[in-house]
């Protein structure tokens, strides 16, 4: 007799499945090893691609490490320093449950996970934020430091909807980032104009 699971796979289907080409894995063999994140770096497409991803990855981790608000707090995504922070942690995450990993590098996760609350705490008391407050991130300006450009603002912090707050977030990072691709291809194409004119 065959038994059927919810969404209709069955446990006979086990003798043919193969992980590394099941598309809902997080992370597959053939996607070669996890590699970091570098923010700075990224386009706007890629931008909103691995916003949405960390977001969905700290979601789960809160809950199934049972991670309080004052080390992972609900406006995480305000601040550069828990971005990078987080998306370290997703990406050694990543890599300790490869399928191809060993057995005992999820504890050793588990272990580093354990380190990084205790310096989180402090971080995230630093920075101002909380379950039901947001101080605006921002570094004391250093001598001779430009004052930041009004556009370099993000919108005002939605403290009653977390995640229409995110999505808020998400959608000015993503269109800032936009505008800066914009001005780097308009100089690129100035300059390539000029150096036909003159040939």
């Amino acid at each position: 007799m065959t038994e059927h699971t919810p969404d209709g796979f069955t446990f006979d289907d086990l003798e043919d499945y193969d992980p590394a080409t099941d598309e809902t894995t997080n992370a597959s063999a053939s996607d070669g090893p996890p590699h970091p994140i570098v923010w700075a770096a990224l386009s706007s497409d890629e931008g909103e691609y691995e916003w949405l991803r960390l977001n969905d990855w700290v979601e789960d981790a809160r809950h199934v490490f049972a991670v309080p608000a004052q080390i992972i707090p609900p406006f995480w995504h305000r601040h550069p320093p828990l971005v990078e922070h987080l998306s370290a942690l997703h990406t050694h995450w990543l890599a300790a449950y490869d399928p191809e990993q060993h057995g005992s590098a999820p504890f050793g996760w588990i272990r580093d996970l354990d380190e990084w609350k205790l310096r989180a705490r402090e971080l995230v008391a630093m920075l101002g934020t909380r379950i039901d407050a947001d101080r605006p991130y921002k570094l004391p300006l250093w001598p001779g430091e430009p004052t930041p450009d009004p556009e370099e603002v993000p919108p005002p912090v939605n403290l009653a909807d977390r995640y229409d707050d995110f999505v808020t977030y998400v959608l000015w990072w993503v269109e800032r980032r936009r505008v800066l691709e914009d001005r780097y291809y308009a100089i690129i194409a100035h300059t390539a104009d000029r150096e036909l004119d003159a040939v």
